[in-house]
């Protein structure tokens, strides 16, 4: 439980950063950044999946860049929804998609549960 708290505490401060970044990607304050990482989240998890089932011949032939724009068209939904997140068109959110995937990545290897291996050390 503690190890999704901060999963979405992290992904929060992304969410931060990437403002920083990208022009056109604005988020104002933490408690928005929490509630936008929440809803994408979510909207990942269930319209996202169907969406990448769905395009996933288009995702092979564009060896996973169009996994991006699936992601941007995300944030744009989650930006109609939560007050305080706005991104202003689809360039701003796919260079935001592009952002929030290194972050994810650099995210997951903070938070990732240490191999069995690693354990015995």
């Amino acid at each position: 439980m503690l190890r999704l708290l901060l999963h979405w505490l992290l992904s929060a401060i992304a969410l931060l950063i990437t403002s920083e970044f990208v022009t056109g990607f604005e988020v104002h304050g933490l408690g928005a950044a929490l509630i936008a990482a929440l809803v994408i989240g979510l909207l990942n998890a269930t319209v996202g999946l169907l969406l990448k089932i769905l395009t996933f011949p288009i995702s092979i032939l564009t060896l996973g860049l169009f996994l991006l724009v699936i992601n941007a068209i995300m944030i744009l939904v989650a930006s109609a929804i939560v007050p305080g997140f706005h991104v202003v068109g689809l360039g701003p959110a796919f260079w935001g998609a592009v952002i929030l995937a290194l972050l994810g990545m650099l995210i997951r290897a903070l938070t990732r549960e240490p191999r069995v291996a690693e354990q015995k050390r």
